[in-house]
């Protein structure tokens, strides 16, 4: 077992007064308490100044400690071994310490349990102190619950919603537009219950945009194929386009050429939290050549080859 220095664990001298120690206490507990620090070395310190100000702000308990520090230190001076230190005359008994109000400190110092303190102080101050005053852990918030749902593009264009189910719990869970895969959505304190006082989880939806056989998705722009015949190219025109937002107007440019890609500004997906403004919208032409002609086609088709020459 080693010594325990509760004034270097608090940053304090040993001849700190009571106001010091509680001082020292509150801006360490306030700066590693689990709920604000979610480290573990967070949770270990924080047990450990908890410990340290369960002993050094009890007057009975300081002493014993101071005694017990002036013989530890003596012994070491001397050239003693720490492993050959006697410590059966310091060790508590089940009967030993006193049950200690809360002191103001809002419950701070009240944090720890038998399963947290260390083996020195259960040695020195005896189990029984712990068991008594009823110390509990630090509170912990609940875990959170990952729910996935899947969902088409053109939901995620228009919004949509789903009726979840935790437990006993339904859920309406609204889902805004734009938004995109693998996007999380977060439902406060619909998660697991906490623990020792702690808050209660969160529900995190995991979205899951499923892909679109047309429709293919970037950022918040879209981007599709569209195919035009021959003439259509050559001559210029239009032809109409089902979108998720409605049937639109697409002008074909005479001379277009296949492969080429207009563009539709302000036709693509809406930007989430702001459903006003949206991408845009790609529409590669794909040409048709016509296949099988006839014979009188050819014959056309000659005869605007040699107009071209």
């Amino acid at each position: 077992m080693e010594f325990r220095d509760y004034y270097k664990i608090l940053g304090i001298s040993k001849t700190a007064t009571t106001d010091e120690i509680k001082k020292a206490f509150r801006s360490l507990a306030v700066k590693y308490h689990p709920d604000r620090n979610k480290g573990k070395d967070a949770e270990n310190k924080f047990k450990e100044i908890s410990e340290a100000y369960e002993v050094l702000s009890d007057p009975e308990k300081r002493k014993k400690y101071d005694n017990l520090g002036s013989s530890w230190n003596s012994y070491r001076q001397t050239g003693g071994d720490a492993q050959n230190f006697d410590w059966s005359e310091w060790f508590g008994t089940s009967q030993a310490g006193r049950k200690r109000k809360g002191g103001g400190l809002g419950g701070f110092s009240d944090m720890f349990d038998s399963g947290n303190v260390s083996d020195f102080f259960k040695n020195i101050f005896g189990e029984g102190f712990v068991q008594r005053t009823g110390f509990r852990q630090p509170p912990k918030k609940g875990t959170d619950t990952v729910v996935e749902i899947d969902i088409t593009l053109a939901e995620a264009f228009s919004g949509t919603q789903r009726l979840i189910q935790i437990d006993e719990q339904k859920i309406d869970m609204k889902i805004k537009p734009g938004v995109t895969d693998g996007q999380s959505l977060k439902i406060t304190g619909k998660g697991t219950s906490g623990k020792h006082g702690g808050t209660t989880g969160d529900l995190i939806i995991k979205l899951n945009v499923k892909p679109h056989s047309k429709v293919e998705r970037t950022g918040d722009d879209l981007h599709i194929e569209v195919p035009v015949d021959l003439y259509k190219a050559i001559l210029g025109g239009s032809t109409k386009l089902k979108t998720f937002g409605g049937t639109i107007n697409l002008k074909i440019p005479a001379g277009t050429q296949n492969g080429t890609v207009l563009k539709l500004k302000k036709q693509g997906m809406p930007k989430y939290n702001n459903p006003t403004e949206r991408g845009d919208l790609y529409a590669k032409i794909l040409v048709n050549i016509p296949q099988n002609l006839s014979q009188e086609e050819k014959e056309l088709f000659e005869k605007l080859k040699v107009l071209r020459k």
